[in-house]
């Protein structure tokens, strides 16, 4: 083969897997909706509140219970739609592992702190 017809192919291998993937949305924006926890055995239903900007995949903003109570996320990351995060809430690191299911992040969330551990399944949408 000639190092045209080589450097085509080549091209066409590397174009052929991104003309199929699916866009990535971006999550820029606010988002609401549930934060299920279960601590000590016991379940407390709560509500989350998300301002989100993400730059390519780096993921930044805040989460909390209200617009008054927010704390800082650490190490976000958008992989497709696959997101993680951190959060230093008032006491133990929170981590978060969120799928973007039909415009929705769901999920979970999970802490743990002198041998006592916190899960939650968080579910929000997009605020309009």
């Amino acid at each position: 083969m000639t190092r045209r017809v080589v450097l085509c192919m080549f091209a066409l291998l590397i174009a052929i897997p991104t003309l199929h993937a699916a866009p990535v949305q971006d999550l820029t924006g606010k988002w609401n909706g549930t934060f299920i926890m279960t601590f000590n055995g016991e379940q407390r239903d709560d509500v989350a509140e998300m301002t989100l900007t993400q730059k390519g995949a780096v993921l930044t903003g805040t989460v909390g219970p209200n617009p008054d109570q927010q704390w800082a996320i650490e190490n976000g990351k958008v992989d497709g739609t696959k997101v993680t995060f951190d959060v230093m809430a008032d006491g133990p690191v929170i981590k978060f592992t969120l799928t973007l299911v039909d415009g929705r992040l769901k999920g979970d969330a999970a802490a743990s702190m002198d041998g006592q551990s916190m899960t939650a399944k968080v579910d929000v949408g997009r605020t309009k």
